[in-house]
């Protein structure tokens, strides 16, 4: 790879992973609702999952998802599933939790952050996609393979300092959000609407 694909790769991957998403709406919902600490934990969680797709994309598994369409489609819809079991289960917490007295513990966070991405086949597809424009022509399956490990990786670090910045921001507005006179029945109303949302978005994207 030479100076100018690697330089072309980094802009075009800022804009691209920059964007707001159901990510970036993830890590800044625990910020603003658990402090900075979740949303860092949630940050480290969501590439995990990347991790995961990326060494899924560079052997080639991924290929098997974007050529079945109903397995495509039964991934989407088990994470919007997902998404909506967060929903409910944050709307029927207990006093407890609703008065913020029992927040979720991060290795709960973690585990939700990385099955969340986990359940978005579009990452998948993503790397699938993108990573190959940006490798060597004609290069051997080796070859390939290291580049778009290391491109891979590349993509998640960028992503990672992405997360990181939505997680600390989302925690500067969140002390105020967490400072108000808010009944916890109201602030968990909040998250589960957010929740709902998100799997209502990724219902949407898998018809």
């Amino acid at each position: 790879m030479g100076i100018g694909q690697v330089l072309g790769f980094g802009g075009a991957t800022m804009v691209l992973v920059g964007m707001p998403g159901p990510n970036n709406l993830y890590i800044s919902l625990r910020s603003l609702t658990q402090g900075r600490r979740a949303g860092l934990v949630s940050a480290l969680a969501i590439e995990t999952g990347t991790l995961v797709y990326i060494v899924v994309t560079a052997l080639g598994l991924a290929a098997v998802v974007q050529a079945s369409p109903v397995l495509f489609t039964a991934i989407t819809v088990t994470g919007a599933l997902y998404l909506a079991y967060l929903g409910i289960k944050t709307l029927r917490a207990s006093s407890a939790e609703l008065n913020g007295l029992a927040p979720a513990p991060l290795g709960r966070v973690f585990r939700d952050g990385v099955v969340v991405n986990l359940l978005n086949p579009k990452a998948a597809l993503f790397f699938l996609a993108f990573l190959p424009q940006f490798t060597t022509r004609g290069a051997g399956p080796d070859q390939l393979r290291t580049e778009m490990l290391l491109l891979g990786v590349g993509a998640m670090l960028i992503g990672l300092t992405f997360d990181l910045c939505y997680a600390v921001g989302a925690d500067a507005i969140g002390r105020r959000f967490r400072s108000v006179r808010t009944t916890g029945r109201g602030r968990n109303l909040v998250v589960a609407t957010i929740y709902l949302g998100l799997s209502a978005f990724a219902l949407i994207t898998a018809l």
